[in-house]
């Protein structure tokens, strides 16, 4: 679905893959065609795309018991940002103390996702509830 807003020029695409790591691919290929809109620079794009893979992740990984269930990726564009939420609707989990300092921090197994989402985009929500987990980034985009 495409569609423009009146007060700013706003095209959204919303894709709903299985929660299976082979589909995370295809999350990848519509954010490359969505970035084409706004001629993102390749290192841009290619920040986006590991902030996007490590999201889905999360999803297809820890939201899913058996495996079954959907993930569902909205993309949003204009002219100053691309903002992307991936949500399931699994169970969620503690997010990491945005405030504790790296040694803190368990990252033997995991945990990386989230610190490397927020370090490749400009703003970052994340909304875990007994409904699911969304989470969304946004990356500031210079005007075209």
């Amino acid at each position: 679905m495409i569609s423009t807003g009146t007060a700013v020029d706003t095209r959204s695409v919303r894709l709903t893959i299985p929660a299976k790591p082979e589909y995370i691919t295809l999350g990848r290929l519509a954010l490359t065609g969505i970035a084409r809109l706004h001629d993102l620079a390749d290192e841009t794009l290619g920040d986006l795309k590991l902030a996007l893979t490590e999201a889905c992740t999360n999803s297809v990984r820890h939201a899913y018991v058996e495996g079954q269930g959907e993930v569902e990726i909205r993309y949003e564009v204009s002219r100053d940002r691309l903002v992307v939420e991936v949500s399931d609707e699994g169970p969620g989990f503690t997010p990491p103390d945005a405030g504790a300092r790296d040694e803190d921090n368990d990252l033997s197994e995991g945990g990386l996702g989230i610190a490397i989402i927020r370090a490749l985009t400009d703003e970052l929500d994340l909304v875990v509830g007994d409904g699911g987990v969304r989470l969304r980034f946004v990356k500031h985009l210079q005007a075209a």
